[in-house]
């Protein structure tokens, strides 16, 4: 039988013991609700897949890429080649069924 449950991180402790009739399962549910009460499932999903900072290079490219493929699509719609009424708003699923 769980006694008790106990998990620390990022210097926060949580800990649960078993009341005298409570069963095993109630003890995991109440532990669980009360790490998703402090945040810490969030957070450990979150550090679940690390990855590292871009340098600023890589964002400054990134930005003048992005500026220059949205100064193009902006010249099309003046030039009339592009519709952007028939946009549909981003990426996403399509709706051809």
């Amino acid at each position: 039988m769980v006694e008790s449950l106990a998990m620390v991180t990022a210097g926060t402790r949580v800990e649960v013991r078993r009341g005298k009739s409570e069963s095993s399962s109630a003890l995991i549910r109440r532990f669980t609700r009360r790490a998703q009460g402090l945040g810490l499932v969030h957070e450990v999903r979150d550090r679940r897949y690390w990855q590292r900072t871009k340098s600023k290079n890589v964002n400054h490219k990134r930005a003048l890429i992005s500026k220059t493929r949205r100064e193009k699509y902006e010249e099309l719609v003046k030039l009339g080649k592009i519709d952007p009424a028939a946009r549909k708003g981003g990426r996403g699923r399509s709706d051809k069924r």
